[in-house]
């Protein structure tokens, strides 16, 4: 039996819980008190648990928000922008969710020790995410045709997670910028005038 669609209150309550939890989490870790979240976002504990039962459950819920919010935008990111830009405007968002993901370690990690697996789809949901910017930016002749997309996500990895160490995020910009400059097609060389 498919589960009812939740009321738009109960949607909003919802949504406001993860917000607030993803925020949290960052900054206080894993044993902030769910009484905390649940009064910061604006509903009371119950309304809290009848939509996590557990810490665990709101744990895995915030982090597959983050991780559903940047796969899905690729759409809409492709629709307004051409193919290079992108990818690169994703590669900002992909840097802001590698941070809140880092930031949630804590609460991550406790979820994980207790038997659960928030990262299952994580590696096959950013992968597919990165092949459908690249087959895109390799129709449109702005990005090379050559390129796996675990290998993109993982060198996004290294430069997102060396940036963020440093909390430079000019430097992650200019980082990824020279990623991208590396993702296109090689220019075709001209003959010398003559």
């Amino acid at each position: 039996m498919a589960a009812r669609p939740l009321r738009a209150d109960a949607r909003r309550n919802r949504e406001r819980l993860l917000a607030v939890a993803v925020r949290v989490l960052s900054q206080d870790g894993p044993q902030v008190p769910l009484e905390a979240v649940a009064r910061e976002a604006g509903v009371g504990i119950g309304t809290l648990y009848r939509h996590f039962p557990t810490r665990e459950a709101l744990v895995d819920a915030a982090y597959q928000g983050e991780l559903d919010r940047l796969c899905d935008c690729v759409d809409d990111l492709l629709v307004t922008l051409a193919p290079a830009a992108a990818l690169r405007a994703w590669m900002d968002r992909f840097f802001d969710y590698l941070t809140t993901k880092r930031g949630m370690g804590s609460a991550l990690r406790a979820l994980v020790a207790s038997g659960g697996n928030p990262f299952a789809r994580s590696r096959e949901r950013l992968t597919s995410a990165v092949a459908t910017l690249l087959r895109a930016g390799a129709s449109a002749g702005e990005l090379r045709a050559d390129v796996a997309p675990d290998d993109v996500l993982v060198a996004l990895s290294g430069i997102c997670l060396a940036a963020a160490d440093r909390q430079d995020r000019d430097q992650a910009g200019r980082l990824l910028d020279l990623f991208l400059a590396a993702l296109r097609p090689p220019a075709r060389r001209r003959s010398p005038p003559s």
